[in-house]
């Protein structure tokens, strides 16, 4: 079973997904400091449904704030950054650490391009979410962004041109792809929604943000996306993802990790939502590090489980799932990479029942 594919528009109707039912993807960074390596490993152990690789490794400019900076310098030189002791702020236009940073994406994409001459399947990329740029960049004073809703404004708007040059540039580079998935991460969402964003000072935290507010800001990015003819949605591995927002939001899927404590308690109810509500399930269900084989069982137990607890064991339900490691994988080893990558696909099998679950290994 597959997901529906974009119309000839490029838009994708409602419920449809570019991917194949329990596919096997990445979440984005990938360990080393090799673009080639990284690229390899995607093209090889992802053939079906390849992403953009991140290397934050290397440094400022690859992690995930500073290489979407790059991005919106290059839309919007007024919102270029800088590094700072604490992490980044805004102000430094087009300056050594962006250049850097486009640097950075460009080799990924070269090395990425080299790799999937052939490619015809959805190609994924991944930048920071509105919400999670602005709790992190300072603005010159010192406050983080989030402090002022102006300056989130035009980094929403800022983000949402720059998402759809990278997507424009994609399609260049990636011709024959079927598809292009645009993955907003947020982990800092559910923080900012709690107020635990701390002020310069250290002394308090910022005001908790409504979640209205919230959700216009990150729909215009998303509907942006969307305009675009890619396919949005949002990543949010953190232990409270607001999964009920991102949906609301115009999220047309959401990425998990179902590995995380409490999840079944915290989860079931907004997944079972949006599942009816036809939206797309990154499941992240295998251990970003780790060393060894990986048993089958043991990878697809997170799925299985919530499937269960679902009542969407059937494989029919899979159309709109696919495979994830629990998060990235810059921490892990190249071959902890390789077995993380291969032990989705396995999951995919079994959920699909066309694998068998004991005795399997990724």
């Amino acid at each position: 079973m597959t997901g529906s594919p974009a119309d000839a528009s490029g838009s994708f109707g409602d419920g449809a997904v570019p991917w194949a039912a329990a596919v096997a993807t990445g979440i984005g960074s990938m360990p080393g400091t090799s673009s080639r390596d990284a690229a390899r490993i995607v093209a090889g152990e992802l053939p079906e449904f390849a992403h953009v690789p991140e290397l934050p490794v290397r440094g400022p400019g690859s992690d995930l704030i500073g290489r979407t900076g790059g991005l919106l310098a290059g839309v919007a030189s007024g919102l270029g950054m800088e590094t700072t002791p604490q992490g980044w702020r805004f102000g430094g236009g087009l300056g050594r650490e962006m250049r850097r940073a486009q640097s950075f994406l460009g080799e990924d994409l070269d090395a990425l391009e080299e790799q999937l001459q052939e490619y015809a399947g959805p190609l994924k990329c991944q930048v920071a979410g509105p919400w999670t740029l602005a709790a992190a960049i300072e603005l010159r004073t010192g406050e983080r962004a989030l402090r002022d809703p102006g300056a989130v404004a035009d980094l929403a708007e800022a983000l949402a041109h720059a998402v759809v040059d990278h997507v424009a540039d994609l399609r260049r580079r990636v011709p024959r792809a079927s598809a292009f998935v645009v993955q907003v991460d947020e982990p800092g969402l559910p923080a900012v929604l709690a107020g635990r964003i701390g002020t310069a000072s250290g002394l308090s935290s910022y005001r908790a943000v409504d979640e209205q507010d919230a959700e216009r800001i990150l729909r215009s990015v998303l509907a942006a996306v969307g305009a675009a003819g890619a396919l949005p949605g949002v990543h949010c591995c953190a232990d409270e993802p607001p999964v009920d927002l991102l949906r609301r939001s115009g999220a047309r899927f959401v990425s998990v990790d179902l590995t995380r404590a409490g999840t079944e308690q915290g989860l079931d109810d907004p997944l079972g939502r949006a599942w009816e509500a036809g939206v797309g399930i990154l499941a992240g269900v295998v251990p970003s590090t780790g060393a060894g084989d990986l048993p089958d069982s043991v990878a697809s137990a997170p799925l299985r489980a919530l499937l269960h607890r679902l009542g969407l064991e059937d494989p029919r339900w899979l159309d709109r799932v696919a495979v994830t490691p629990a998060c990235g994988l810059a921490g892990a080893t190249p071959e902890w990479a390789r077995t993380a990558l291969a032990a989705c696909s396995a999951v995919g099998r079994v959920v699909r029942n066309d694998a068998p679950v004991e005795g399997g290994r990724a």
